[in-house]
C-alpha cells in the first residue's frame, strides 16, 4: 500500500509505501481490546484508601458497660456505625495494571494502524517544521491542511520544543513521537498525522522481531 505525503502548503509531495504489512481480516481485534483496556487500567492512581475497624488510631476500650444503661449494645469506638469509626468494605491501595506482553501490543498497533490508513485517517508530511512557536503559525499550517476541525494527533520523530510550545494551547491537537505511539493514541482521535521520518519509525519497530 503506498500513502501519499504531502507538504505545510498542502501540496503532494511524493508517496511512500507502507513498510509494515497491513492486517486485512479480523485478526487482532482482541489484541486492540486488550491493549487499550490495560493502557486505561494503567492510567488510574489507585491510591484511594480509607481505614477500617483495625485502622482507627483510639482506644480499644467499650464505650460502656453490655447491661443495664438502656442503650444499645457497644464494643468499640471505632464501629463503623459510628461517627469517625472504620469504613466497611472501603477502597484500598491497589495497582490497576494489567499485564499485555510485547507481542500482543506490537499486533494491536499494527492493527489499529491498518484500520485507520485503510479509511483514510492517515496524513503523512514530508515533514514539519516550524518557523517559530507561534500558536498562530501552527493554527495556520492545521488549516492549510483542512485538519481545523476535530481531534487530531501529530507524531514526530523525536521531541521538538518549538511545534510541543506552538500546539500545546489548542485543543484538539496533542503531539507524540514514534516511539511513543501506542494502539490507544492512534483509536481515539479523528486523524493522526505523521511526518515522514516518524512513519518510518514506526515502521520500524512494527517489523522488529520480538526475541522470545
Amino acid at each position: 500500500m503506498k500513502i501519499s505525503i504531502k507538504n505545510t502548503e498542502g501540496n503532494a509531495a511524493g508517496e511512500l509505501e507502507v513498510s509494515f504489512e497491513l492486517i486485512e481480516n479480523g485478526r487482532g481485534t482482541q489484541a486492540v481490546h486488550d491493549t487499550v483496556v490495560a493502557y486505561q487500567a494503567a492510567q488510574r492512581s489507585g491510591t484511594a484508601c480509607t481505614k477500617t475497624m483495625g485502622d482507627v488510631h483510639g482506644t480499644g476500650k467499650k464505650p460502656w458497660r453490655q447491661k443495664g444503661t438502656g442503650r444499645a449494645r457497644a464494643g468499640s469506638f471505632a464501629s463503623p456505625l459510628w461517627r469517625g469509626g472504620g469504613v466497611v468494605f472501603g477502597p484500598k491501595l491497589r495497582d490497576y495494571d494489567k499485564k499485555v506482553n510485547r507481542k500482543v501490543r506490537q499486533l494491536a498497533l499494527r492493527k489499529a494502524l491498518s484500520e485507520r490508513l485503510k479509511s483514510g485517517d492517515v496524513v503523512l508530511l514530508d515533514d514539519l517544521k516550524l518557523s517559530s512557536a507561534k500558536t498562530r503559525d501552527f493554527v495556520k499550517v492545521l488549516g492549510t491542511l483542512g485538519l481545523d476541525g476535530g481531534t487530531t494527533l501529530l507524531v514526530v520523530q523525536g521531541t521538538d520544543a518549538q511545534l510541543d510550545r506552538a500546539s500545546r494551547n489548542v485543543v484538539g491537537v496533542d503531539v507524540t513521537t514514534g516511539a511513543r505511539l501506542n494502539t490507544y493514541d492512534v483509536l481515539r482521535c479523528d486523524k493522526v498525522v505523521f511526518t515522514k521520518a516518524a512513519f518510518e519509525q514506526v515502521g520500524a519497530r512494527l517489523n522488529k522481531k520480538i526475541q522470545h
